[in-house]
């Protein structure tokens, strides 16, 4: 069986958008926390935490300045892993009540534990989708601009384009928090998750031109049964990434009510189209979705209806994508509903953690899950190596060698708002073994594996999982 904690400390600042670092620990951000009695400089320059969950600890990094002075407010911002590690936070919030973006864009450096001020976009974003390509540049999508309008014009963020952003001819009206994934032909794919309203603007599959100046081609996705109830439902792409199935799972229908709606698209097939899967046993919205090394899909999180504590006390869930089941899991102690996180630790625990059911009650309380398999005898990595090219041979030293069935590569989480555009688990074939070490190819294919760091697990045949070693995928 699996179990909660609850820890006995609490969050510093409301975790509404959270990060797994290549050190292990996890990046806070709140911004001024859907609160605009806390845009004070104060309360900005303190509106992020790095945690270590091993110490149980804090540090406090300070938010840069804008150019007036005053700290940013990364509230409601979007973001995605860089190949060396740093995490590209891009947007934020100008003000509230009409709320209006930033077009900031800013690294979090794991190693120094500060913050590098960028190239700002073309326009401001307020619940973008940053989303990492194949070739390591940053696509930006959605949000609202500087003025409170929906922004249609993505953009590129490169090291090598002279002003950092290069944008494209604007897009349909993509909703905001779009849940994009990288598909292994380079395209993109909006799964129909979103934030809020879908503006009538269903699954998609974007093809990115060659030049900046022509559009992006959009191809519409068929088949997503209660199409308008995607508002917070959670996507993600099952594992393995060379499957490229895609699973899209409950959400709010425009009256706030949820749905424990699941459908798959397979992105295989000649012509991808949804099709309906077995339901989630409880509808939710203001759902997370997180990759285990088991290769199963753990679900968590959300509410019934809306921002409602009360219809939010709800089992947690299992997806296994070879049978096509569910399992119901524990339930949690601490209900969460807007503005709530989950990701994987490299030991293979899940944390969960904020929950923001209106301005000014802010669930401060983290919880672990710990999956059945944490109680179990499991494998060691003695040994692996720290960096790999595409397409490369590696080998890890084990002493259960013989009983190992998958070598995997997880991406790290960031996530915000039911959306993780990072989040993939990527087979690596085990191709030769003795009785201590295994030798594995690593995938030559960077839209399968976007350069950047992965945690290296190890699983045995009965499904249980090594802790993580972290590999850089160059």
């Amino acid at each position: 069986m699996g179990r909660w904690q609850v820890l006995p400390y609490q969050a510093p600042i409301l975790p509404i958008h959270i990060a797994l670092l290549r050190t292990g620990k996890v990046l806070v951000v709140a911004g001024s926390g859907n609160n605009p009695s806390n845009t004070s400089d104060q309360n900005l320059l303190n509106a992020c935490a790095v945690w270590d969950v091993t110490a149980g600890s804090f540090t406090r990094p300070a938010i840069p300045l804008n150019a007036s002075g005053h700290p940013l407010d990364l509230f409601c911002a979007g973001h995605s892993f860089r190949s060396e590690g740093h995490l590209m936070v891009a947007g934020g919030t100008i003000r509230y009540d009409p709320f209006q973006g930033l077009p900031t864009a800013l690294f979090f450096d794991p190693g120094t534990g500060n913050w590098l001020t960028k190239p700002s976009m073309h326009h401001g974003r307020w619940y973008p989708t940053v989303l990492t390509l194949g070739s390591g540049r940053i696509f930006a999508l959605s949000g609202l601009d500087e003025n409170g309008n929906l922004n249609n014009q993505p953009e590129i963020y490169s090291v090598t384009f002279a002003n950092g952003w290069n944008a494209f001819p604007s897009t349909s009206r993509i909703p905001m928090y779009a849940q994009l994934f990288l598909l292994a032909s380079g395209r993109i794919f909006f799964s129909g998750g979103c934030m809020g309203s879908n503006n009538g603007v269903g699954p998609r599959v974007l093809t990115i031109p060659g030049t900046f100046s022509q559009a992006i081609t959009e191809t519409p996705v068929s088949g997503l049964a209660a199409a308008n109830a995607t508002d917070q439902a959670t996507s993600v792409l099952l594992p393995p990434a060379q499957a490229q199935r895609i699973m899209i799972l409950g959400g709010g229908d425009p009256s706030g009510i949820a749905v424990n709606r699941v459908a798959i698209a397979d992105f295989t097939a000649a012509t991808p189209t949804y099709a309906t899967a077995p339901s989630l046993r409880f509808a939710r919205m203001h759902v997370n979705a997180v990759l285990l090394p088991d290769r199963t899909v753990f679900v968590c999180n959300g509410s019934r209806m809306g921002e409602n504590t009360s219809t939010s006390m709800l089992p947690a869930e299992i997806y296994n994508p070879a049978t096509n089941t569910w399992t119901t899991a524990e339930t949690p102690s601490v209900p969460r509903v807007y503005h709530s996180v989950a990701l994987l630790m490299p030991d293979g625990r899940v944390i969960t953690a904020g929950g923001n059911p209106s301005r000014g009650t802010n669930e401060l309380r983290l919880e672990i899950y710990s999956p059945s398999y944490m109680s179990r005898p499991r494998p060691v990595i003695q040994s692996a190596p720290t960096t790999s090219k595409y397409g490369a041979t590696i080998t890890i030293q084990t002493p259960q060698a013989a009983t190992i069935k998958w070598v995997s590569l997880i991406r790290a989480s960031a996530n915000t708002h039911s959306c993780d555009t990072e989040q993939r688990l990527v087979d690596v074939p085990i191709t030769a073994r003795t009785s201590t070490t295994l030798t594995a190819s690593v995938t030559g294919r960077s839209n399968i594996a976007p350069p950047g760091f992965y945690m290296l697990f190890i699983t045995d045949n009965n499904g249980v999982p090594s802790v993580a070693t972290w590999i850089q995928l160059s």
